[in-house]
């Protein structure tokens, strides 16, 4: 086992460029932990936040680390670990705190219960891209929103990661989902991607347009990304006994509450699911059965290596991309 690591460390708050690759020690892993060679690395736009000092907590400086997902292969436990062994490939999940055990890197020691294993027709470029997207878009739409065949789900910021594995979930549930982008450039592709409709936002009149495509109802389901001042339009898209989710915050401007009563708003974080073995489980073989089928499928927009992590990060912050961004370890 390698007593070091390439890692991807910032020493200051700021754009693209304060990502540096050093060398940094790796000892063996303690009681809990579990040593994993990292094969693909998942990018989130926590990660660009926490790059630049706006998530909801601060990195640590200097020297932070940064990331929570990836996918690679277990290479040595510690001390009281049951259920990985060397051998084992594995994607890591758990939006754990990033300065300390950031996943940008060649190899990693990460604590056990931040694992699952990766069945094997799941390549590492899959595992990596999977399941921080996928439990999102599950746990709104089934735990939280209890979506059922027929209903609308009006999904925007569709052509991110989640946005495009929540037209996925609500097609495998039967739902009808209602793709809002924020202009027409992305259309075709979102309807390729399964959308029923597609909405341009920056067309203007967001509301009489969703009513137009549900018969006048409204959507059953708003699963929203952005907030901002947007949020009390995006509200009276919201069928009468319909809920609105609200899991992002892309625009970082203040959103006022709603005033289109009565109206069921859930602040959704996929905490929900992770920190609950039961919600866990449900998800996990939910997941399992669309790979097996087909019908859930991550889309990866592009994949950088990892020796051009900056170039990943501006792609990232382009907002150009549909679907995941993958970042690949060479060994």
């Amino acid at each position: 086992m390698a007593n070091h690591a390439r890692a991807v460390l910032f020493h200051e708050l700021g754009g693209p460029d304060v990502l540096k690759i050093e060398e940094v020690r790796l000892d063996a892993p303690g009681p809990g932990e579990v040593h994993v060679r990292i094969d693909a690395i998942g990018l989130n736009r926590a990660e660009a936040l926490f790059r630049a000092g706006s998530y909801y907590y601060q990195p640590a400086l200097p020297g932070s680390r940064l990331g929570f997902e990836a996918a690679g292969m277990v290479e040595a436990v510690g001390p009281n670990v049951a259920g990985f062994a060397p051998g084992d490939a594995v994607s890591i999940i758990s939006d754990q705190e990033m300065s300390r055990h950031g996943v940008y890197a060649d190899r990693v020691n990460v604590p056990a219960q931040s694992l699952l294993p990766r069945p094997a027709p799941v390549d590492a470029i899959t595992g990596a891209a999977l399941w921080t997207t996928y439990l999102t878009a599950y746990g709104a739409l089934v735990e939280v929103g209890r979506t059922n065949p027929g209903d609308s789900v009006v999904i925007t910021a569709a052509s991110s990661s989640v946005g495009l594995a929540a037209i996925q979930i609500a097609n495998h549930l039967g739902a009808v989902p209602i793709a809002v982008t924020r202009t027409a450039a992305k259309s075709t592709r979102l309807l390729q991607s399964g959308a029923a409709h597609v909405i341009a936002a920056d067309e203007g009149d967001l509301v009489s347009r969703v009513h137009a495509v549900t018969d006048g109802k409204g959507a059953r389901i708003v699963f929203d990304a952005v907030g901002g001042p947007g949020l009390s339009e995006l509200a009276e898209t919201v069928a009468a006994d319909g809920l609105l989710i609200v899991y992002g915050r892309l625009d970082p401007r203040p959103a006022p509450l709603p005033m289109n009563w009565p109206i069921a708003v859930h602040g959704f974080n996929v905490d929900l699911i992770t920190a609950d073995p039961d919600r866990m489980s449900r998800a996990r073989a939910f997941m399992e059965a669309g790979l097996r089928t087909g019908t859930l499928k991550p889309a990866i927009d592009r994949t950088f290596d990892l020796a051009d992590i900056v170039e990943a990060h501006r792609h990232l912050e382009s907002n150009t991309q549909i679907g995941k961004i993958v970042v690949t370890v060479q060994h």
